[in-house]
C-alpha cells in the first residue's frame, strides 16, 4: 500500500487509515515509512536495529550549512537523530581544519527512519550518514546539480585498487577525522580504500580498526554512530574486532569469493519487510504527531539554532546510486554480486 503525500497532520490521517484496514492487513514497512514527510514530534529515541527499526524526534540538516551542502534533496533523506546531526555539523567544521573545503552530504535517513523505498538496507535509525569523497565546491550548487552530479570513484577502472591520481593525503585525513569521534563505531569504505590506508598510514594506526571494508563505497563513505542515550530500545551492533583490520579479513576481499555472483538474485529484506516485523514502538512512531513545519526541526549549523524555511522537501524518488549496506555486523563473509 503506497500512501499519497501526507499533509501537516499526517499522524491523524495515518491512524484513520490504519484503523480502517482489516485486522489481517500487514502493509510493507517501506511504504508506510516512505510516505512520511516530517518526523515524529516527540522526544528523540531509537528503536530496533540499523536494518530493522525506526526513530523519533529527528532533525533535518539544512540543505546548505557553513561547511556542507546536502545532495539529492528530492529523496527527503536529510533526517537523523539529533546526535547524528550534531556530529555532522562538528565533522564539517573539523574537516575544514584538515584541509577539506567542506562536506557533500548524501543520505542520512527518512524523517522517521524505517526501511527505505529504494537503496539502503540500513540507514533506518537516523544513526547512519553518507559523505561523498568529492570535496565541496567553492560555490553553492543548484538544485538540479545536486540531483544530477555524478559520483567519482576513487578506484582505477575495472579494479579493486585506488587510483593514485585521485587519492590524496587529505582523503586519509578526512577518514581519520571521521573515525576519531568516540560515538562513531564504524566508517565503511570500499576494500580498495581500506587497503590504501593500510599500506600508507604511518604512526598512529589505532583508528584504522573502525574503518571497515564493504561492497561499493568507492565514491562515498558511510559513518555509523552507536546507540544514543535515552534509547533503551536501540539494539547495539557487535564491536569491531581488535587491531587495525589490515589482516586476513581484509585479504579476503581480494579473492574471488566476495565478488562471485549469486546463483539466484538476492531478496532485499527492505522490499519484503512487513510492518509487523519492526519493533512495536515503530507503530507508535508512525502515528505520532508531526511538527508544525520542517523549519521547526531544521538545523543550520549555528550551534543548534533553528531557522525558518519555506516549504518542505520534495518526495523521495526511486533512484538511489548508493549501495545498500549489509544487515548484520560488518563485514559479513558471504557472496554478493558486484553491482
Amino acid at each position: 500500500m503506497r500512501l499519497p503525500h501526507l499533509p501537516r497532520f499526517a499522524a491523524i490521517a495515518l491512524a484513520a487509515i490504519t484503523a480502517a484496514l482489516p485486522a489481517a492487513a500487514d502493509p510493507l514497512a517501506k511504504e508506510m515509512f516512505g510516505a512520511m514527510r516530517l518526523p515524529a514530534a516527540t522526544k528523540p529515541a531509537v528503536h530496533g536495529t540499523y536494518s530493522k527499526g525506526c526513530f523519533e524526534g529527528g532533525l533535518a540538516v539544512a540543505a546548505d550549512g557553513p561547511n556542507w551542502q546536502a545532495m539529492r534533496l528530492s529523496r527527503n533523506r536529510r533526517w537523523g537523530h539529533p546526535e547524528m546531526i550534531s556530529l555532522l555539523e562538528r565533522f564539517s567544521r573539523d574537516a575544514v581544519k584538515d584541509g577539506w573545503p567542506g562536506l557533500l552530504l548524501g543520505d542520512i535517513s527518512q524523517p522517521r527512519g524505517g526501511p527505505m523505498l529504494s537503496g539502503h538496507a540500513s540507514h533506518q535509525l537516523g544513526l547512519d550518514a553518507d559523505v561523498w569523497f568529492l570535496p565541496m565546491p567553492n560555490r553553492r550548487l543548484t538544485a538540479a546539480e545536486r540531483e544530477k552530479m555524478e559520483f567519482v570513484s576513487l578506484l582505477k577502472p575495472n579494479s579493486l585498487h585506488v587510483d593514485d591520481r585521485k587519492w590524496t593525503p587529505t582523503h586519509a585525513a578526512l577518514l581519520k577525522r571521521a573515525a576519531s569521534y568516540p560515538n562513531v563505531e564504524r566508517v565503511l569504505v570500499h576494500p580498495g580504500i581500506k587497503k590504501k590506508l593500510c599500506d600508507t598510514v604511518r604512526g598512529d594506526r589505532s583508528w584504522l580498526g573502525k574503518v571497515r571494508p564493504i561492497w561499493g563505497h568507492d565514491s562515498h563513505f558511510h559513518i555509523r554512530i552507536g546507540c544514543p542515550a535515552g534509547s533503551p530500545g536501540c539494539k547495539r551492533q557487535e564491536a569491531v574486532p581488535r587491531g587495525d583490520g589490515c589482516d586476513q579479513s581484509l585479504a579476503w576481499w581480494f579473492t574471488e569469493e566476495p565478488w562471485r555472483p549469486a546463483k539466484t538474485p538476492p531478496v532485499r529484506a527492505r522490499d519484503v519487510m512487513r510492518l509487523s516485523a519492526l519493533p512495536k514502538a515503530c507503530h507508535a512512531v508512525l502515528n505520532a504527531q508531526e511538527p508544525v513545519s520542517e523549519a521547526a526541526v531544521t538545523v543550520t549549523g549555528s550551534g543548534t539554532r533553528m531557522i525558518a524555511q519555506s516549504g518542505t522537501a520534495a518526495a523521495p524518488i526511486a533512484a538511489n546510486a548508493f549501495f545498500a549496506t549489509p544487515e548484520q555486523s560488518i563485514p559479513i563473509p558471504f557472496p554478493r554480486p558486484q553491482n
